[in-house]
């Protein structure tokens, strides 16, 4: 009988490198030098702009019930920053709140433990760290953990900890209503786009959903390493759900980082690559990072909504006129995006070029 093979996303794979998380239990001063970022890459004061206020916050109870007001921001918010904060989404706190239990719960489990869910070889679903691509490199102070969620076919579950008290239900209730506030989204974004309100989401083929759960320890020498270094995201929207305390998220603009400074409860939505190509660069994926800080560890969750590998990526006809508005991007298939922007290490937005006429 033929063995059968686990599956895997096919997408590429990431170097296996120390936990971060161990750097720091077993000398709390230690920075290693891989970790220590590039004079010209470290987070400086004098490159925080003040504008956290300005990221635009959508009410997404009336954009659902068709107010105008609201479908404008959306429109401004992609358009002018890429991001934006959502409220009145219809998740309910105490799955939010397991959601974030569940992530700190795995990363509070011994390291060998850990390490039975560490990614393999060939793939990216799994314990470890992303986009690591050569042993040279420099290396983000986060260590996180990679799950394919939906639809349920294409999860692996031997990166799910069956022991793990409740962290398959909140992962799966969480899963559930993300998408449907990505849908809610997605719609909204396909009448801004001149398009039905199924457009971008049937665009999509069979969407999928990754779900990467990030742990930042906290660095004696914070402002020498980076919690994720720039880039932004090769999907078509990600949604983030950062703990309310204090920022770790800042987003370029302007030339400036702007704190993404966190809302209880909220949902903060960027724009991926796909979507900048889908709108032939009308809307943006902006370049974003995530910063540490010297005394508290902090967990952030961020669902990646993903087309079917076989997807075309080009700009949709009504964000096309040949006077107005050039066509900006070739056509690309999704999965050859996907694999050369995973080959790379983050590198703000230079994996974006494949995609551009």
């Amino acid at each position: 009988m033929e063995e059968e093979k686990p599956m895997t996303t096919g997408w590429g794979k990431s170097l296996a490198v120390p936990s971060v998380q161990e750097i720091v239990r077993k000398d709390v001063k230690n920075v290693p030098e891989r970790y220590i970022q590039n004079e010209e890459d470290r987070p400086k004061a004098s490159e925080i702009s003040l504008l956290s206020s300005e990221i635009p916050i959508i009410n997404l109870s009336l954009l659902e019930n068709g107010d105008e007001d609201e479908l404008r921001k959306l429109d401004f918010a992609s358009k002018e920053w890429g991001f934006f904060q959502v409220i009145d989404h219809g998740v309910r706190d105490d799955v939010l709140r397991n959601m974030k239990a569940a992530v700190a719960s795995f990363f509070d489990l011994p390291v060998e433990d850990k390490k039975k869910y560490a990614m393999a070889e060939n793939d990216l679903q799994g314990y470890g760290q992303g986009y690591v691509v050569s042993d040279q490199q420099k290396l983000d102070w986060n260590d996180l953990m990679f799950l394919v969620t939906l639809p349920p076919k294409y999860r692996n579950m031997k990166y799910w900890p069956p022991t793990l008290a409740g962290f398959k239900e909140a992962v799966e209730e969480y899963a559930i209503d993300i998408e449907m506030v990505t849908t809610k989204i997605l719609a909204n974004l396909s009448l801004l786009m001149g398009m039905e309100k199924h457009s971008l989401r049937e665009m999509h083929g069979e969407m999928k959903q990754g779900i990467r759960m990030n742990y930042y320890p906290p660095c004696a020498k914070s402002d020498l390493v980076l919690g994720v270094s720039p880039h932004s995201d090769s999907s078509s929207i990600t949604l983030l759900l950062q703990e309310d305390e204090f920022a770790g998220l800042q987003i370029r603009h302007k030339q400036s980082w702007v704190p993404v400074n966190p809302i209880p409860n909220a949902i903060v939505v960027n724009l991926g690559d796909v979507m900048e190509a889908w709108s032939n660069g009308v809307y943006k994926s902006i370049e974003h990072r995530a910063v540490t800080n010297q005394t508290k560890a902090r967990i952030s969750v961020a669902t990646f909504v993903i087309p079917e590998d076989q997807v075309d990526i080009e700009p949709v006809e009504t964000m096309v006129d040949d006077r107005l508005l050039p066509r900006k991007y070739k056509s690309v298939k999704y999965v050859d995006f996907l694999r050369y922007s995973l080959a790379r290490k983050m590198d703000g937005k230079s994996h974006t070029d494949y995609l551009k006429l």
